[in-house]
């Protein structure tokens, strides 16, 4: 089965949304799938053509697990003369009436009149005939999905799919960490940096009753820690409020992790110390770590002085060779001519060997040649 990252979904959905087809997003729960939606409506102007691009599209969420029938789609019956009419209710009028988005949510959760209602929608773009604007567009998301049989929903049958776009969501971890960089305590992100398979439950089949991870409760948790000093005092309310959102497996891995936070070696360390000691029984996510936090430091943005340059020089000697260009790119991607200086470090006169070899057209020894 194909699956699709955050990253790829959004280069892709802009060209369905020109379209005015109605999209499905199938995944796990706490992914963000719904965020995903809310994220999408400052730029859906741009994608439908609208003329005031800086139009922001309102999303009307409904849950469709909450309608108790189809008539929650269809509206009231009204007498009109000698037939009867159908009153929509107030946000389908809405949809119908101004441009926006009409995101139904847990729709495979729904009776099957609801379901069967929406058909229509998905179908013809109307309902007991009041048609859609235009330029609305129908998002939806599920939790079910062909291999994913640990949720209480309702299957979709080929004829209700078919009228869906259907997309596949299996976001990678850099998806949260990208999203989730400067939004979330540095705790955090550098925990799940350092311990990925910890950011969500993925092996194995979930334990009823059980508290696992998942992206929207290390979100939420987040959110709880900000509001608290437990970050400087990480003891057993720290351990127990954690547990209560990631379950106890991660909260204690979390909690031992933060309880010796300020030990974690910084960029500081490296950069200024020349603390390369410090990383040498370090395994390869720990470096891709301390890489990434050097490429959101200011320290890289002025031009590095000899000192500084050299430990930079001694911390690439010591880190895995498939990270060399990581490094170099991070360096560089901040100030060029420190990228230039990096290659032409001296020694006693002589450019520094053991880095690279024919990088960015220069030729320096390999590690094994030095």
């Amino acid at each position: 089965m194909s699956h699709i990252s955050f990253t790829s979904l959004n280069r892709i959905l802009p060209h369905v949304i020109s379209a005015r087809k109605p999209i499905l997003i199938r995944g796990s729960h706490g992914i963000g799938k719904s965020e995903l939606v809310y994220q999408l409506a400052p730029n859906v102007a741009k994608y439908i053509g609208l003329q005031d691009k800086s139009y922001v599209y309102p999303i009307i969420e409904r849950r469709a697990s909450q309608m108790a029938d189809a008539g929650d789609l269809m509206g009231l019956p009204q007498l009109d003369g000698q037939v009867t009419t159908f009153l929509p209710m107030k946000w389908f009028h809405q949809a119908c009436t101004q441009p926006c988005i009409l995101f139904l949510d847990e729709i495979d959760r729904a009776s099957r009149d609801v379901r069967q209602a929406i058909f229509e929608l998905t179908d013809s773009r109307k309902i007991a005939g009041h048609t859609l604007h235009p330029d609305t567009i129908v998002i939806a998301c599920i939790n079910g999905a062909i291999e994913e049989n640990h949720y209480s929903v309702d299957d979709m049958d080929p004829a209700e799919l078919s009228r869906w776009t259907v997309f596949d969501v299996r976001p990678t971890t850099e998806d949260w960490l990208d999203y989730a960089k400067g939004n979330i305590p540095p705790q955090v992100w550098d925990f799940i940096t350092q311990n990925p398979s910890f950011l969500e439950h993925t092996q194995g089949e979930f334990i009823p009753n059980k508290v696992y991870p998942s992206r929207r409760s290390w979100s939420r948790l987040s959110e709880t820690l900000k509001e608290t000093d437990l970050f400087d005092n990480v003891g057993l309310d720290f351990l127990n409020l954690s547990a209560a959102f990631v379950g106890d497996d991660a909260a204690m891995l979390f909690f031992e992790f933060c309880r010796t936070y300020s030990k974690q070696v910084t960029v500081e360390d490296i950069l200024i110390k020349g603390q390369i000691e410090k990383t040498t029984s370090w395994e390869i996510n720990q470096h891709m770590n301390l890489i990434d936090k050097m490429s959101e430091s200011n320290l890289l943005q002025k031009e590095l002085s000899k000192d500084e340059m050299d430990n930079v020089v001694k911390y690439m000697f010591s880190i895995p060779n498939e990270l060399i260009m990581k490094l170099w790119q991070v360096i560089t991607s901040h100030n060029v001519e420190n990228g230039v200086a990096l290659f032409m470090a001296r020694h006693n006169g002589k450019p520094v060997s053991g880095h690279f070899a024919k990088l960015n057209g220069l030729d320096i020894a390999t590690k094994n040649e030095k």
